[in-house]
């Protein structure tokens, strides 16, 4: 489940135009999120708000062993004021949803993108669109700032991005604590984006490291024919370009320590079908480092609206390690009790239908007669109440799993009570059945 703060840093994104999606960092962050979600520790409390359409904060209390907690604060040049911010309005999509899809390319000059991390599938409520929020003064020049004090630790993390134009993005993070070598870090990310290619550069001050990374497209909406087809659809040039109904990336990325003289590189490719694409989603990734090695191949699929599966292997070429992954995340509009014990979905508007006639069994007399009964007058059509689907949600909570070669076990079951959002969570070690239960944590969020 996303905190809060990456929920409205989201949102920033979304009102200015920005996409996450030619990022080679995230070139696998579909089959990541469906696999290595966090499992909650003991437990946790966080209360947030968005007090003014430019400033949210949040507070946190912890209790695993010791007890700590979080202060944070996020202002943003650009109002937020349409983004649901009260969390029984939240849709749990933009805070559950691990399967992501693609955004179109030609999105970024004309409509724009929608911000909310998951795709736009079912009849979840969705997060309003930037178009929604009316017309946003300056955002290629907009800036979003983000402190974090964890106590009692004295732990201080921040954060800026700042837009300079549309295709261009700097973000600056850092973190000061005293057990930290020269008492901090600090990593800069300098991000240029032009919808067909993305290219970042990047520094850090642990170990002086130097990075350039970046991803094109190629095939499906990043063809210049496509693109330029949009408005008029129907060429043959345009359907034969269509068949593909996803899109390829191909990218790398090179880094070197100065300090410590040491260096490494990783070549990576991905499918992912779009949002036009009819079939089932999927996504599918191939990363190598040759340096070292090692190979990993993802593949996830949206096999329902309410069912999202994702393998994992990764392997070495120079040994015999290898390992595997699976996971999965099922959507339902069950109870948690409901749920686990295997009930019938609740649904309030079944029980308010009328029953349709059934048709009438032929009566003795004409079955020893052999003959039909007469002919009865046919009754009035019954109509049937449709579903309203505005304003409530089809879905009350997730359920996710993983496994991984280890046996190691991870569940957790997500969900909305009245105004609260929780995860509850366990890890189980199958390797160790005497003791199986490695981990256990309550999570409860509350906006306002």
């Amino acid at each position: 489940m996303r905190e809060f703060m990456q929920y409205f840093r989201n949102a920033f994104y979304g009102a200015t135009g920005w996409s996450e999606d030619n990022s080679y960092k995230d070139l696998n962050v579909t089959a990541r999120e469906l696999i290595d979600f966090p499992l909650p520790r003991g437990i946790r409390l966080s209360l947030s708000s968005l007090a003014t359409p430019h400033f949210a904060t949040s507070y946190q209390l912890c209790n695993v062993g010791v007890v700590d907690g979080s202060i944070s604060y996020l202002h943003s040049s650009v109002p937020l004021a349409a983004v649901p911010a009260q969390s029984d309005k939240i849709p749990l999509g933009a805070l559950m949803r691990s399967y992501r899809g693609l955004h179109q390319l030609g999105s970024r000059g004309g409509t724009p993108w929608s911000w909310e991390t998951g795709p736009q599938i079912g009849t979840i409520p969705q997060v309003p669109a930037v178009a929604d929020m009316g017309q946003v003064p300056n955002k290629d020049k907009s800036s979003l700032l983000y402190g974090r004090l964890y106590l009692p630790q004295s732990l201080l993390e921040a954060m800026v991005i700042k837009r300079f134009s549309s295709t261009l993005q700097v973000q600056i993070s850092a973190v000061s604590e005293q057990s930290l070598r020269n008492g901090g870090t600090m990593l800069s990310v300098v991000q240029y984006d032009r919808g067909k290619y993305g290219v970042e550069g990047l520094y850090s001050t642990d170990g002086g490291l130097l990075g350039l990374r970046g991803l094109y497209n190629f095939g499906g909406d990043a063809s210049v024919a496509v693109m330029g087809s949009q408005n008029g659809a129907g060429s043959p040039e345009s359907t034969e370009k269509e068949r593909i109904y996803g899109r390829f990336s191909a990218g790398g990325e090179m880094y070197y320590g100065t300090l410590n003289k040491s260096g490494g590189m990783s070549l990576g490719a991905r499918f992912a079908t779009l949002p036009t694409h009819k079939g089932t989603p999927l996504t599918a990734t191939l990363t190598i480092n040759p340096l070292m090695g090692n190979i990993n191949t993802t593949y996830a699929v949206l096999a329902k609206d309410f069912l999202a599966m994702a393998t994992r292997m990764e392997f070495n070429a120079y040994s015999y390690e290898s390992d595997w992954a699976v996971g999965l995340e099922l959507w339902s509009n069950r109870r948690p009790a409901g749920f686990l014990l295997g009930a019938e979905p609740s649904l309030d508007l079944e029980s308010d239908q009328p029953e349709l006639p059934s048709k009438k069994e032929r009566s003795f007399q004409a079955k020893m007669e052999w003959r039909l009964d007469e002919p009865e007058p046919e009754p009035e059509p019954v109509k049937i109440a449709e579903k309203p689907t505005e304003g409530k949600e089809e879905y009350l909570g997730v359920f996710k799993a993983r496994l991984s070669s280890n046996l190691d076990l991870g569940l957790v079951w997500e969900g909305r009570a009245k105004s609260l959002i929780f995860s509850l969570g366990t890890g189980v070690d199958l390797q160790r059945l005497g003791e199986p239960f490695r981990s256990l944590g309550l999570e409860v969020q509350y906006s306002s």
